[in-house]
Protein backbone atom coordinates (compact mmCIF):
# COMPACT_ATOMS: atom_id res chain seq x y z
CA UNK A 1 0.00 0.00 0.00
CA UNK A 2 2.76 2.50 0.76
CA UNK A 3 4.98 2.25 -2.31
CA UNK A 4 3.61 5.42 -3.95
CA UNK A 5 3.85 7.36 -0.70
CA UNK A 6 7.39 6.09 -0.15
CA UNK A 7 8.35 7.19 -3.66
CA UNK A 8 6.71 10.56 -3.07
CA UNK A 9 8.80 11.02 0.10
CA UNK A 10 11.93 9.99 -1.78
CA UNK A 11 11.24 12.72 -4.35
CA UNK A 12 11.54 15.28 -1.54
CA UNK A 13 7.84 15.79 -0.85
CA UNK A 14 6.94 15.81 2.86
CA UNK A 15 3.55 14.13 3.37
CA UNK A 16 1.39 15.86 5.97
CA UNK A 17 -2.14 14.96 7.03
CA UNK A 18 -4.74 17.71 6.70
CA UNK A 19 -6.88 16.57 9.62
CA UNK A 20 -6.84 16.11 13.39
CA UNK A 21 -9.28 14.91 16.03
CA UNK A 22 -8.96 13.52 19.53
CA UNK A 23 -10.21 10.15 18.32
CA UNK A 24 -7.42 10.05 15.72
CA UNK A 25 -4.91 10.66 18.54
CA UNK A 26 -6.31 8.30 21.19
CA UNK A 27 -7.12 5.40 18.83
CA UNK A 28 -3.51 5.20 17.68
CA UNK A 29 -4.55 6.10 14.11
CA UNK A 30 -2.18 9.07 13.86
CA UNK A 31 0.76 6.98 15.08
CA UNK A 32 -0.22 4.31 12.53
CA UNK A 33 -0.26 6.83 9.65
CA UNK A 34 3.21 8.03 10.67
CA UNK A 35 4.45 4.46 10.89
CA UNK A 36 2.83 3.04 7.74
CA UNK A 37 1.87 5.90 5.41
CA UNK A 38 4.97 8.12 5.61
CA UNK A 39 3.00 10.96 7.26
CA UNK A 40 5.48 13.42 8.79
CA UNK A 41 3.23 16.35 9.82
CA UNK A 42 -0.31 17.48 10.60
CA UNK A 43 -2.24 20.61 9.66
CA UNK A 44 -5.41 21.84 11.32
CA UNK A 45 -7.76 24.73 10.61
CA UNK A 46 -11.01 26.06 12.11
CA UNK A 47 -13.12 23.85 9.79
CA UNK A 48 -11.24 20.69 10.88
CA UNK A 49 -11.71 21.47 14.58
CA UNK A 50 -15.36 22.41 14.10
CA UNK A 51 -16.00 19.02 12.47
CA UNK A 52 -14.02 17.08 15.12
CA UNK A 53 -15.52 18.76 18.18
CA UNK A 54 -19.10 18.83 16.88
CA UNK A 55 -18.86 15.05 16.31
CA UNK A 56 -17.89 14.94 19.95
CA UNK A 57 -15.75 11.80 20.15
CA UNK A 58 -13.47 12.05 23.16
CA UNK A 59 -14.28 15.64 24.17
CA UNK A 60 -17.08 15.03 26.68
CA UNK A 61 -14.98 14.81 29.86
CA UNK A 62 -12.91 17.89 29.06
CA UNK A 63 -16.06 19.84 28.14
CA UNK A 64 -17.68 18.77 31.43
CA UNK A 65 -14.61 19.96 33.36
CA UNK A 66 -14.58 23.27 31.50
CA UNK A 67 -18.32 23.70 32.13
CA UNK A 68 -17.77 23.08 35.87
CA UNK A 69 -15.13 25.83 35.86
CA UNK A 70 -17.51 28.20 34.04
CA UNK A 71 -14.87 29.20 31.51
CA UNK A 72 -15.81 31.36 28.52
CA UNK A 73 -16.54 29.58 25.26
CA UNK A 74 -13.42 31.16 23.68
CA UNK A 75 -11.24 29.81 26.47
CA UNK A 76 -12.89 26.39 26.21
CA UNK A 77 -12.11 26.17 22.49
CA UNK A 78 -8.49 27.13 23.04
CA UNK A 79 -8.11 24.60 25.85
CA UNK A 80 -9.58 21.84 23.67
CA UNK A 81 -7.73 22.64 20.43
CA UNK A 82 -4.34 23.23 22.05
CA UNK A 83 -4.67 19.94 23.96
CA UNK A 84 -5.14 18.08 20.66
CA UNK A 85 -2.24 19.93 19.02
CA UNK A 86 0.03 19.27 22.02
CA UNK A 87 -0.77 15.53 21.98
CA UNK A 88 -0.27 15.30 18.21
CA UNK A 89 3.03 17.19 18.54
CA UNK A 90 4.20 14.65 21.15
CA UNK A 91 3.34 11.76 18.81
CA UNK A 92 5.28 13.46 16.00
CA UNK A 93 8.25 14.40 18.18
CA UNK A 94 10.49 11.52 16.99
CA UNK A 95 9.99 12.69 13.38
CA UNK A 96 10.84 16.25 14.46
CA UNK A 97 14.08 15.03 16.06
CA UNK A 98 14.99 12.80 13.10
CA UNK A 99 14.51 15.61 10.54
CA UNK A 100 16.32 18.30 12.58
CA UNK A 101 13.07 20.19 13.06
CA UNK A 102 11.98 20.33 9.45
CA UNK A 103 9.06 17.90 9.77
CA UNK A 104 7.20 16.28 12.67
CA UNK A 105 5.19 19.50 12.96
CA UNK A 106 1.60 20.32 13.89
CA UNK A 107 -0.05 23.56 12.76
CA UNK A 108 -2.64 25.56 14.70
CA UNK A 109 -4.40 28.63 13.37
CA UNK A 110 -4.84 32.04 14.95
CA UNK A 111 -8.48 33.02 15.50
CA UNK A 112 -9.71 33.73 11.92
CA UNK A 113 -11.69 36.75 13.16
CA UNK A 114 -8.30 38.49 13.59
CA UNK A 115 -7.30 38.04 9.93
CA UNK A 116 -7.38 41.78 9.23
CA UNK A 117 -5.79 42.91 12.51
CA UNK A 118 -1.98 42.76 12.58
CA UNK A 119 -1.47 43.55 16.29
CA UNK A 120 -4.08 41.04 17.46
CA UNK A 121 -2.69 38.35 15.15
CA UNK A 122 0.82 38.78 16.61
CA UNK A 123 -0.57 38.67 20.17
CA UNK A 124 -2.59 35.54 19.41
CA UNK A 125 0.39 33.82 17.75
CA UNK A 126 2.54 34.43 20.83
CA UNK A 127 -0.26 33.19 23.10
CA UNK A 128 -0.76 29.99 21.05
CA UNK A 129 2.98 29.25 20.98
CA UNK A 130 3.03 29.65 24.77
CA UNK A 131 -0.14 27.58 25.31
CA UNK A 132 0.90 24.62 23.17
CA UNK A 133 4.49 24.88 24.42
CA UNK A 134 6.00 22.41 21.97
CA UNK A 135 8.99 23.18 19.73
CA UNK A 136 7.37 21.32 16.83
CA UNK A 137 4.35 23.62 16.51
CA UNK A 138 3.69 25.94 13.58
CA UNK A 139 1.39 28.91 14.15
CA UNK A 140 -0.86 29.49 11.15
CA UNK A 141 -1.23 33.09 10.03
CA UNK A 142 -3.36 33.96 6.97
CA UNK A 143 -1.64 35.73 4.07
CA UNK A 144 -3.95 38.75 4.17
CA UNK A 145 -2.52 42.27 3.84
CA UNK A 146 -2.67 42.57 7.65
CA UNK A 147 -1.14 39.11 8.00
CA UNK A 148 2.10 40.01 6.17
CA UNK A 149 3.61 42.34 8.82
CA UNK A 150 2.38 39.88 11.49
CA UNK A 151 4.42 37.11 9.80
CA UNK A 152 7.56 39.27 9.91
CA UNK A 153 6.97 40.16 13.56
CA UNK A 154 6.26 36.57 14.70
CA UNK A 155 9.21 35.06 12.77
CA UNK A 156 11.36 37.88 14.20
CA UNK A 157 10.47 36.61 17.68
CA UNK A 158 11.69 33.11 16.80
CA UNK A 159 8.22 31.54 16.47
CA UNK A 160 7.82 29.14 13.52
CA UNK A 161 4.94 29.94 11.16
CA UNK A 162 2.69 28.24 8.61
CA UNK A 163 1.45 31.01 6.32
CA UNK A 164 -2.00 29.98 5.09
CA UNK A 165 -4.60 30.98 2.48
CA UNK A 166 -2.16 31.91 -0.29
CA UNK A 167 -3.80 31.97 -3.73
CA UNK A 168 -1.92 34.52 -5.83
CA UNK A 169 1.63 34.57 -7.13
CA UNK A 170 2.05 38.25 -6.19
CA UNK A 171 0.90 37.58 -2.62
CA UNK A 172 3.17 34.54 -2.40
CA UNK A 173 6.17 36.74 -3.24
CA UNK A 174 5.06 39.14 -0.48
CA UNK A 175 4.87 36.18 1.92
CA UNK A 176 8.43 35.10 1.11
CA UNK A 177 9.55 38.70 1.55
CA UNK A 178 7.80 38.87 4.95
CA UNK A 179 9.55 35.65 5.99
CA UNK A 180 13.00 36.91 4.97
CA UNK A 181 12.35 40.22 6.76
CA UNK A 182 11.40 38.23 9.88
CA UNK A 183 14.60 36.18 9.67
CA UNK A 184 16.62 39.39 9.33
CA UNK A 185 14.92 40.74 12.48
CA UNK A 186 15.61 37.48 14.33
CA UNK A 187 19.25 37.57 13.22
CA UNK A 188 19.63 41.18 14.42
CA UNK A 189 18.16 40.08 17.77
CA UNK A 190 20.79 37.35 18.06
CA UNK A 191 18.34 34.43 17.71
CA UNK A 192 19.38 31.02 16.37
CA UNK A 193 17.97 31.00 12.82
CA UNK A 194 18.41 27.24 12.48
CA UNK A 195 15.54 26.80 14.98
CA UNK A 196 13.04 28.92 12.99
CA UNK A 197 10.97 27.12 10.35
CA UNK A 198 8.17 28.11 8.03
CA UNK A 199 5.96 26.76 5.27
CA UNK A 200 3.86 28.79 2.82
CA UNK A 201 0.49 27.11 2.22
CA UNK A 202 -0.42 27.66 -1.41
CA UNK A 203 -4.03 26.58 -2.03
CA UNK A 204 -4.62 24.48 -5.11
CA UNK A 205 -8.05 22.91 -5.78
CA UNK A 206 -10.06 26.04 -4.96
CA UNK A 207 -8.37 27.84 -7.88
CA UNK A 208 -9.78 25.25 -10.30
CA UNK A 209 -13.21 25.37 -8.62
CA UNK A 210 -13.48 29.14 -9.12
CA UNK A 211 -11.96 29.31 -12.62
CA UNK A 212 -13.83 26.21 -13.86
CA UNK A 213 -17.11 27.80 -12.72
CA UNK A 214 -16.30 30.86 -14.84
CA UNK A 215 -15.19 28.70 -17.79
CA UNK A 216 -18.48 26.75 -17.58
CA UNK A 217 -20.40 30.03 -17.65
CA UNK A 218 -18.66 30.89 -20.94
CA UNK A 219 -19.57 27.45 -22.27
CA UNK A 220 -17.39 27.52 -25.40
CA UNK A 221 -15.21 24.62 -26.53
CA UNK A 222 -12.16 26.82 -25.97
CA UNK A 223 -13.27 27.48 -22.39
CA UNK A 224 -14.03 23.81 -21.69
CA UNK A 225 -10.57 22.80 -22.95
CA UNK A 226 -8.97 24.91 -20.20
CA UNK A 227 -10.87 23.32 -17.32
CA UNK A 228 -8.70 21.74 -14.61
CA UNK A 229 -5.50 23.40 -15.78
CA UNK A 230 -5.25 26.72 -13.90
CA UNK A 231 -4.64 25.38 -10.38
CA UNK A 232 -1.66 23.23 -11.35
CA UNK A 233 -0.26 26.04 -13.52
CA UNK A 234 -0.61 28.52 -10.64
CA UNK A 235 1.10 26.18 -8.14
CA UNK A 236 3.91 25.35 -10.56
CA UNK A 237 4.61 29.05 -11.11
CA UNK A 238 4.67 29.45 -7.32
CA UNK A 239 7.46 26.87 -7.23
CA UNK A 240 9.32 28.88 -9.87
CA UNK A 241 9.04 31.96 -7.59
CA UNK A 242 10.29 29.84 -4.65
CA UNK A 243 13.36 28.73 -6.62
CA UNK A 244 14.08 32.31 -7.61
CA UNK A 245 13.76 33.87 -4.14
CA UNK A 246 15.71 31.13 -2.39
CA UNK A 247 18.64 31.43 -4.77
CA UNK A 248 18.90 35.24 -4.37
CA UNK A 249 21.76 37.19 -2.75
CA UNK A 250 19.41 38.22 0.04
CA UNK A 251 18.76 34.57 0.83
CA UNK A 252 22.46 33.67 0.58
CA UNK A 253 23.26 35.98 3.52
CA UNK A 254 20.59 34.26 5.67
CA UNK A 255 21.61 30.83 4.45
CA UNK A 256 25.13 31.53 5.79
CA UNK A 257 23.51 32.20 9.18
CA UNK A 258 21.94 28.68 9.10
CA UNK A 259 18.42 29.88 8.19
CA UNK A 260 15.88 27.40 6.79
CA UNK A 261 14.11 27.86 3.47
CA UNK A 262 10.38 28.49 3.73
CA UNK A 263 9.01 25.44 1.93
CA UNK A 264 5.99 25.71 -0.39
CA UNK A 265 3.14 23.60 0.99
CA UNK A 266 0.40 22.43 -1.38
CA UNK A 267 -2.88 22.82 0.52
CA UNK A 268 -6.47 22.10 -0.52
CA UNK A 269 -5.25 19.05 -2.45
CA UNK A 270 -8.48 17.05 -2.31
CA UNK A 271 -10.11 17.09 -5.76
CA UNK A 272 -13.44 18.96 -5.77
CA UNK A 273 -14.56 17.86 -9.27
CA UNK A 274 -15.21 14.09 -9.51
CA UNK A 275 -14.36 14.28 -13.23
CA UNK A 276 -10.70 14.80 -12.29
CA UNK A 277 -8.17 12.18 -11.26
CA UNK A 278 -8.39 12.04 -7.44
CA UNK A 279 -4.60 12.23 -7.06
CA UNK A 280 -3.91 15.05 -9.57
CA UNK A 281 -2.97 17.67 -6.98
CA UNK A 282 -0.39 15.25 -5.57
CA UNK A 283 1.16 13.44 -8.52
CA UNK A 284 1.32 16.56 -10.74
CA UNK A 285 2.98 18.71 -8.06
CA UNK A 286 6.05 16.63 -7.21
CA UNK A 287 9.24 18.61 -6.61
CA UNK A 288 11.98 18.56 -3.97
CA UNK A 289 11.62 20.74 -0.89
CA UNK A 290 7.81 20.82 -0.93
CA UNK A 291 5.10 19.68 1.47
CA UNK A 292 1.75 18.21 0.42
CA UNK A 293 -0.92 18.25 3.13
CA UNK A 294 -3.66 15.80 2.22
CA UNK A 295 -7.08 14.92 3.59
CA UNK A 296 -7.16 11.21 4.43
CA UNK A 297 -9.15 10.30 1.29
CA UNK A 298 -6.41 11.81 -0.91
CA UNK A 299 -3.70 10.12 1.14
CA UNK A 300 -5.46 6.75 0.69
CA UNK A 301 -6.01 7.35 -3.04
CA UNK A 302 -2.32 8.21 -3.53
CA UNK A 303 -1.25 5.11 -1.58
CA UNK A 304 -3.62 2.95 -3.60
CA UNK A 305 -3.09 4.15 -7.18
CA UNK A 306 -0.93 7.30 -7.22
CA UNK A 307 1.64 7.21 -10.02
CA UNK A 308 4.79 8.96 -8.88
CA UNK A 309 6.97 9.52 -11.95
CA UNK A 310 9.60 11.88 -10.54
CA UNK A 311 9.62 15.68 -10.64
CA UNK A 312 6.41 16.89 -12.37
CA UNK A 313 7.08 20.63 -11.92
CA UNK A 314 10.49 21.01 -13.63
CA UNK A 315 10.15 22.20 -17.21
CA UNK A 316 6.49 23.24 -16.92
CA UNK A 317 6.86 27.01 -16.41
CA UNK A 318 6.32 28.21 -20.00
CA UNK A 319 3.30 25.93 -20.43
CA UNK A 320 1.91 27.08 -17.09
CA UNK A 321 2.25 30.75 -18.06
CA UNK A 322 0.51 29.99 -21.37
CA UNK A 323 -2.42 28.30 -19.56
CA UNK A 324 -2.96 31.24 -17.18
CA UNK A 325 -2.71 33.65 -20.14
CA UNK A 326 -5.28 31.60 -22.10
CA UNK A 327 -7.74 31.86 -19.20
CA UNK A 328 -7.21 35.62 -19.00
CA UNK A 329 -7.65 35.95 -22.77
CA UNK A 330 -11.20 34.63 -22.34
CA UNK A 331 -11.96 37.59 -20.05
CA UNK A 332 -11.45 35.77 -16.73
CA UNK A 333 -9.37 38.05 -14.51
CA UNK A 334 -6.68 36.19 -12.55
CA UNK A 335 -6.44 39.07 -10.06
CA UNK A 336 -10.18 38.97 -9.46
CA UNK A 337 -10.21 35.17 -9.01
CA UNK A 338 -7.43 35.15 -6.41
CA UNK A 339 -8.95 38.05 -4.45
CA UNK A 340 -12.36 36.35 -4.39
CA UNK A 341 -10.68 33.15 -3.15
CA UNK A 342 -8.76 34.95 -0.39
CA UNK A 343 -11.91 36.75 0.82
CA UNK A 344 -13.92 33.51 0.69
CA UNK A 345 -11.16 31.59 2.48
CA UNK A 346 -11.13 34.02 5.41
CA UNK A 347 -14.96 34.06 5.49
CA UNK A 348 -15.19 30.25 5.45
CA UNK A 349 -12.75 29.85 8.35
CA UNK A 350 -14.56 32.58 10.28
CA UNK A 351 -17.92 30.87 9.66
CA UNK A 352 -16.45 27.54 10.87
CA UNK A 353 -15.08 29.29 13.95
CA UNK A 354 -18.48 30.85 14.68
CA UNK A 355 -20.15 27.43 14.26
CA UNK A 356 -17.56 26.00 16.65
CA UNK A 357 -18.32 28.76 19.18
CA UNK A 358 -22.06 28.00 18.96
CA UNK A 359 -21.78 24.22 19.22
CA UNK A 360 -19.22 24.42 22.07
CA UNK A 361 -21.37 26.92 23.95
CA UNK A 362 -24.36 24.57 23.64
CA UNK A 363 -22.27 21.68 24.99
CA UNK A 364 -20.97 23.78 27.92
CA UNK A 365 -24.57 24.73 28.82
CA UNK A 366 -25.75 21.13 28.52
CA UNK A 367 -22.95 19.86 30.76
CA UNK A 368 -23.04 22.70 33.30
CA UNK A 369 -23.58 21.29 36.81
CA UNK A 370 -26.84 22.34 38.42
CA UNK A 371 -26.37 24.99 41.11
CA UNK A 372 -26.38 23.92 44.73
Amino acid sequence: MTDALKRLSEEGVAIWLDDLSRKRITSGNLAELIDQQHVVGVTTNPSIFQKAISHGDGYEQQLADLAARKVTVEEAIRMITTADVRDAADILRPVFEATAGQDGRVSIEVDPRLAHNTTATVAEAKQLAWLVDRPNTLIKIPATKAGLPAITEVIGKGISVNVTLIFSLARYREVMDAYLAGLEKAKAAGLDLSKIHSVASFFVSRVDSEIDKRLDALGTDEAKALKGKAALANARLAYEAFEEVFSSDRWAALDKAQANKQRPLWASTGVKDPAYKDTMYVVDLVAPGTVNTMPEATLDATADHGEITGNTIAGTYDQSRAEIAAVEKLGISYDDVVQVLEDEGVDKFEASWNDLLKSTEAELQRLAPSEG
